[in-house]
């Protein structure tokens, strides 16, 4: 009997085992990203002006305070503007968040935009609210007049 393929065996099973090959579904979704955010395709802008964005997050720990943030802009314009920020908890779920802004008036019209998301906490180093960042995302959406 021949004992090179026979290890040859056992050395891919231990490595099958170890990387979890064969794991439960519950297993193998700690390999994916575990911190995320995401932007709708569709935001709102209403007659005044203000404009909402949402989308989902997903972060795990933290020692300082988390923020959704978001901005958008439109056209050829470097111009971004600021929509509010919201609270997060990260506890691991995903979870929704809703910004509302209101630009400058005139700044921004039903149509393509372009929104950045940023899930961001505020560590406090020597004293000072320092920014670390969790998670980002960068997505063309539609602004509908609502």
């Amino acid at each position: 009997m021949r004992v090179r393929p026979l290890l040859g065996a056992a050395a891919g099973a231990a490595l099958l085992f170890l990387t979890g090959a064969g794991a439960t579904p519950a297993a193998a979704s700690v390999l994916a990203p575990s911190e995320s955010v995401t932007v709708d395709a569709v935001g709102r802008i209403a007659a005044d002006g203000t404009v909402t964005l949402s989308g989902t997050y997903r972060c795990v720990g933290s020692s300082g305070p988390v923020f959704v943030s978001s901005s958008v802009s439109q056209g050829v314009s470097t111009t971004r503007y600021g929509i509010g920020g919201t609270r997060a908890v990260c506890d691991g779920a995903v979870h929704r968040w809703v910004n509302t802004g209101r630009p400058m008036s005139g700044a921004l019209t039903p149509g393509a935009a372009h929104v950045e998301a940023t899930l961001m906490e505020l560590r406090t180093s020597s004293g000072l609210p320092l920014p670390s960042f969790h998670a980002t995302s960068v997505q063309e959406i539609t602004l509908v007049q609502s």
